[in-house]
């Protein structure tokens, strides 16, 4: 194995769905409550994963459904507001040492490019596959393999570690090896055991 690549919303982070963590602090900012919110920016959300919009293009109609003129600096602060799974990111760190990490996630442009800058993400993974970047989703095989040939490696030689089985069931469908993080539990010695019966425990020594 020559590659590890994380999800990123409910492995590295404890909050399984990012836009949750978004419009959770949004609601709450504004006032207008998660429920809200969430509905407003939902419409919009397959077209701002896979890149054919950006926040800023949906934001003046975003505001108009919720009645309110709501300040697009409260966007980033949403972003920044995003719980780092700390155990999981010590794990990584453990496994950089031996073998290449990447972040392959269905993922919004500018929260990444706001997370990549705040936690120095670049510095430890590469490559990071944003689905808003790469114009494709983990729903088909696309994504895994572009992954790969960003990493010069075969589908065989890297491992996916997500909370989404069927993400996991479409990676190794197209080569990858796998591997499930209960996001609920977030039992950060079970996945290390795990990669240890995997990769071999002089990895994680």
């Amino acid at each position: 194995m020559a590659a590890v690549f994380f999800d990123f919303d409910g492995v590295l982070t404890t909050d399984k769905h990012g836009s949750d963590t978004t419009n959770r602090y949004l609601g709450e900012a504004t006032g207008l409550g998660f429920a809200r919110v969430d509905q407003a920016l939902e419409r919009h959300n397959d077209a701002l994963l896979l890149g054919r919009l950006t926040h800023a293009d949906v934001w003046p109609e975003v505001c108009r459904e919720l009645g309110q003129d709501i300040d697009y600096g409260l966007l980033d602060a949403a972003f920044r507001s995003t719980p780092m799974n700390k155990g999981v990111l010590a794990l990584a760190r453990r496994l950089r040492v031996r073998v290449r990490l990447g972040i392959i996630t269905d993922n919004k442009a500018d929260r990444m490019d706001c997370l990549r800058r705040m936690h120095g993400l670049d510095a430890w993974f590469d490559p990071i596959v944003v689905s808003a970047e790469a114009g494709v989703s983990k729903a088909g095989a696309a994504i895994f393999e572009h992954a790969c040939r960003l990493a010069g490696l075969r589908p065989a030689q890297c491992l996916l570690i997500d909370n989404s089985r069927r993400n996991l069931d479409t990676a190794a469908a197209a080569g990858l090896a796998t591997l499930f993080h209960d996001d609920a539990r977030n039992d950060v010695a079970a996945l290390r055991g795990a990669l240890e019966r995997r990769l071999g425990a002089s990895w994680l020594a």
